[in-house]
C-alpha cells in the first residue's frame, strides 16, 4: 500500500497508522496530508453509528467529545507521518491537553465531518496541533490538541 502524492490514504492505511478499530476509529478517508505541517480526513457520520442510540432517541447528535477524538485522531496520523514512524506495541499518542475547544453546528446523521489538523509545534516530546472541523463549509468544531508519544508495554 503505498500513499499517493497528495498524501490521501484509504482505510486501510488509515487503521496502520492508528491503534483504534471499529467502533471507535472515526476517520474514514484522508484526502490530503502535508507531512509536517497539515492534514486533511474525513469522517462519514452514519445513522447506523452505535452512540446514536442513546444521543440521543428521536434526536441524534454526535457527542462532541467524538468530534473531539476524530479531531485528535487526525492529528494523531500527522504525528505518525511527521515521525515517518507506526504505531506498535511499544508506543501510543495520547493526549495531554484540549484547550479553546467550540462547538458551532450539531453533527448528525448523513453529515460527512471535514477535518482538518494543523501542526503547530514541537517541543520536548510535546505536539500542538489546531484542529477544524467543518459539514458542508459551515465550522462544527475548533480546538487545540496537545499530546505526547508515550511508550508502553
Amino acid at each position: 500500500m503505498t500513499i499517493d502524492e497528495s498524501g490521501a490514504m484509504d482505510i486501510n492505511q488509515i487503521m496502520s497508522y492508528l491503534p483504534h478499530r471499529y467502533p471507535f476509529l472515526l476517520i474514514d478517508r484522508v484526502t490530503e496530508c502535508v507531512v509536517g505541517e497539515r492534514l486533511v480526513a474525513l469522517k462519514n457520520v452514519s445513522a447506523n453509528e452505535p452512540f446514536f442510540n442513546g444521543h440521543f432517541p428521536g434526536y441524534p447528535v454526535m457527542p462532541g467529545v467524538l468530534i473531539l477524538e476524530a479531531m485528535a485522531q487526525a492529528a494523531g496520523i500527522l504525528g505518525f507521518r511527521t515521525n515517518d514512524s507506526k504505531p506498535d506495541e511499544n508506543n501510543v499518542y495520547l493526549f495531554v491537553g484540549i484547550d479553546k475547544a467550540r462547538f458551532r453546528r450539531q453533527v448528525g446523521p448523513g453529515d460527512q465531518l471535514r477535518i482538518e489538523v494543523t501542526l503547530e509545534r514541537v517541543a520536548r516530546g510535546m505536539w500542538q496541533f489546531n484542529a477544524d472541523a467543518t459539514v458542508d463549509g459551515e465550522r462544527a468544531a475548533t480546538c487545540e490538541i496537545m499530546c505526547t508519544l508515550k511508550a508502553v508495554g
